[in-house]
């Protein structure tokens, strides 16, 4: 036994001592965050105009605040997660909260469009580390056999986000102003770090030899095989996801002429379909983990297709749904992929993983950003189907890295 983990006083350590069951309190409260988190990534996609007249800049511009905390994460949470490895997790999991509720409530009073960036920024470096964390502890709060059923579960938060957090965040930003929305979300953040406290069990951090450790680790992980598949996969994925669900109003808005109360509703929706798919796949996907992702992706590209090539309201709607539903299995069968591939260096894989995400989420907002504001809003709905159908093929060749009938037992548990 490590030195370390000799004077450990945690009474029981889920990565010695396995949990006989999924604890669904502590879960719950991992879900909430990541609820909050996801919604404030996103909020702006449902408030593109009251932002940018709040602020004084471009629909089109608007976009960055996407853009931005996405390139941040993507150049941070390697080394993040690195200087925190040593933190014990339930710590640490509080402070990124609390880091969340204090920059939501700086964006929410933000003068300027550049010092709404800088907050955001601020919430975008808690958000690389919670990521990358989240997935590694919720694994060790399940029994062996079901690290992708305790995962899903955690995600059904961020899923959440999409059929509350947003849609609602939306309806108040339009009605009381996108401030108060903004305000609220700190509020949130305040509430879920008292849970965070409350709820999670005692889970030791680290013990390797120190944080120059951890990038090489990384660095391994992305050598190993499959590793570096999934990260292709998901920047592939996830760039076509973002370079349309960024501006997702003005194409529904284009697409079908929904607007205001119409457009809050289908997001709603999206988000519904978006939480039973999650569900749902949190069923499967420990067992079918291929079959999962490609059918998730080839969903999101036929989704996408119908946008683009069909007009009308009820096309536009059905196609939305159809993408929430299809993209709801993306991150969860990722996720579990990534567990899956390097079992001995969790953390590091998934601080890999989230930096391949939010490479995915950055570049597609970009490509999305460049597109409307170069008047060419009919090319992202296409361009998004093709790069969603690509990733699907590379799945279906990818037999050993995305398994189609085996089982992903083995990511049980992260050893520390």
């Amino acid at each position: 036994m490590p030195a370390q983990l000799a004077h450990d006083r945690t009474p029981i350590t889920f990565a010695r001592v396995p949990p006989t069951r999924v604890q669904r309190a502590p879960i719950a409260a991992l879900a909430t965050s990541s609820f909050i988190f996801v919604t404030a990534e996103t909020l702006p996609v449902g408030l593109l105009p009251e932002i940018a007249q709040g602020v004084g800049v471009s629909e089109a511009r608007v976009g960055f605040l996407l853009t931005s905390y996405a390139a941040l994460a993507a150049i941070t949470t390697i080394q993040a997660t690195a200087l925190t490895m040593r933190v014990r997790r339930h710590r640490l999991m509080v402070v990124l909260a609390l880091v969340f509720a204090v920059s939501q409530a700086a964006a929410a009073v933000a003068p300027t469009f550049e010092v709404l960036v800088a907050t955001r920024l601020v919430t975008s470096l808690a958000h690389g580390v919670f990521w990358s964390t989240l997935a590694p502890v919720a694994a060790r709060l399940a029994p062996p056999g079901q690290a992708g059923r305790a995962t899903s579960l955690v995600f059904v938060g961020s899923s959440a986000a999409l059929v509350l957090g947003v849609p609602l965040g939306t309806a108040l930003g339009q009605a009381a102003g996108w401030r108060t929305a903004v305000g609220t979300l700190a509020a949130a953040g305040a509430v879920s770090a008292v849970a965070l406290l409350v709820l999670l069990p005692v889970l030791s951090g680290s013990t390797g030899s120190g944080t120059g450790a951890r990038p090489r680790a990384a660095a391994a992980v992305v050598r190993s095989p499959g590793m570096g598949v999934v990260c292709a996969i998901t920047v592939m994925v996830v760039v076509g996801q973002f370079a349309a669900y960024t501006y997702i109003a003005p194409l529904v808005r284009e697409s079908g002429g929904l607007d205001g109360f119409a457009l809050s509703a289908l997001l709603l929706g999206y988000g519904v379909v978006g939480l039973l798919g999650t569900v749902a796949v949190g069923h499967v996907v420990d067992r079918r983990p291929g079959v999962v992702l490609a059918g998730s992706t080839f969903a999101v590209a036929a989704a996408l297709a119908v946008l683009a090539l069909v007009d009308g309201p009820v096309a536009t709607t059905a196609a939305v749904l159809l993408w929430g539903v299809g993209f709801a299995g993306v991150p969860v069968s990722l996720q579990a992929s990534v567990l899956r591939v390097a079992p001995h260096a969790q953390d590091a894989a998934s601080a890999v993983y989230v930096v391949a995400f939010q490479v995915g989420i950055g570049s597609g907002a970009w490509v999305g950003e460049q597109l409307v504001g170069g008047g060419r809003l009919d090319l992202v709905a296409p361009l998004a189907a093709v790069v969603a159908a690509l990733s699907g093929l590379v799945v279906l060749v990818s037999r050993r890295t995305f398994p189609r009938g085996q089982s992903t037992s083995s990511t049980a548990l992260p050893r520390v």
